[in-house]
């Protein structure tokens, strides 16, 4: 009876000056709270969820919602003579976007073989590992099909069954007879959940899901010259597919930890040379690191703070390419905070050449004069 049907604004607790969109996210609040999948426990919930259908197939079309606030639960009365509304209320869509991260639920799949999810791996590497390149092994939990019932969900031996209450469609039409035609609303399957089968003895391993999660250990190429925030793909490395299809792929997404000595800069290599002061001024040959081992840097004479000097060839690796960038040696002259007794007179002296009147001497060779250069 219409009289005994609660408003249906008060089943979807909106207003009744409620727009589309409040309207809409109310609905896919209580779909995903009472749907049957979810509430397996609660006898009530697929009432619920059904009450909760009917309501949105009435507020969602603007014409019927005018309708229904005119004449209530008799909507029916003004609509005129037609023969029939099929398709109206079909909730395929909002079932797709709410369910659609939830596997089978709420959604009609099709027949055919469907690919698994992919998946996405932070990887954290050392510079070194960058630019030697190999081989990685990491932990990825996935879900794959579980291997009692090979995704079935079915017991072993037995198999899963076509849905009773939708013949296999996964969809039910629901006709309504009323004093000015029949209406056919088409819905998603309540009883197979959109699925199209249904299984009457549970897989006991998988509880009747027909996936498992397991803990897989993946190997991962690292190429030479990779960089922070390069995707790798791992096929076959995702989800476990649907219904016998292929897996989905494992995305690594690489980061680079922070190194002591240098810094990265595309291909180049950035490194801080601390530098003494008469080093610097007299120029010297100095073993500066690299990732491959030491390699020598000739300092001219009169170096100046944050001179910068290029090695070429000892860099990164290119990726995918051929050769590798520069290091690139930032001077970064040390003034001493503690002086021995020697350094200070040597230093002293210099102080006084160079405030000396000496003419036709230059910096360079007063101080190798003081250092007895």
């Amino acid at each position: 009876m219409a009289g005994d049907k609660r408003d249906y604004y008060e089943i979807l607790g909106v207003e009744r000056g409620a727009s589309a969109d409040e309207i809409k996210r109310a609905y896919r609040k209580l779909a995903r709270r009472y749907h049957p999948d979810f509430n397996k426990s609660d006898p009530r919930a697929e009432e619920k969820f059904k009450e909760i259908n009917e309501a949105y197939e009435v507020l969602s079309d603007p014409q019927r919602r005018e309708r229904y606030d005119h004449f209530g639960h008799d909507e029916s009365v003004g609509a005129g003579g037609f023969g029939g509304f099929g398709g109206f209320g079909d909730l395929g869509s909002i079932f797709e976007d709410i369910f659609g991260g939830f596997g089978d639920f709420g959604r009609r799949r099709p027949p055919g073989p469907e690919q698994g999810k992919h998946l996405r791996y932070d990887l954290e590497i050392t510079l070194e590992e960058a630019f030697n390149g190999g081989a990685k092994k990491i932990r990825v939990p996935r879900t794959e099909s579980c291997p009692e019932c090979g995704g079935s969900r079915a017991r072993p031996g037995t198999k899963p069954e076509k849905c009773p209450a939708c013949g296999g469609s996964g969809q039910q039409q629901v006709t309504r007879n009323t004093p000015f035609g029949r209406m056919v609303n088409v819905q998603t399957c309540l009883h197979c959940a959109g699925r199209g089968t249904v299984v009457k003895e549970p897989c006991p391993a998988c509880r009747g899901e027909g996936w498992i999660v397991r803990e897989r250990t993946i190997e991962v190429k690292i190429p030479p010259g990779i960089d922070h925030g390069t995707r790798l793909r791992v096929p076959g490395g995702g989800e476990a597919g649907v219904r016998g299809g292929p897996p989905g792929d494992l995305f690594v997404v690489v980061s680079l930890r922070r190194h002591k000595l240098f810094r990265r800069e595309k291909d180049d290599l950035l490194y801080e040379l601390p530098l003494q002061m008469a080093l610097a001024a007299l120029g010297a040959e100095v073993e500066v690191p690299t990732l491959e081992g030491k390699a020598v840097l000739k300092l001219p004479q009169g170096t100046q703070p944050g001179a910068v000097f290029r090695l070429r060839g000892k860099g990164m690796p290119r990726l995918y390419g051929r050769g590798k960038g520069d290091l690139r040696v930032k001077v970064d002259v040390v003034v001493p905070k503690r002086l021995s007794a020697r350094e200070k007179e040597l230093l002293t002296e210099l102080a006084r050449l160079g405030a000396s009147e000496e003419k036709g001497k230059g910096f360079i060779s007063r101080m190798k004069d003081a250092f007895g250069g």
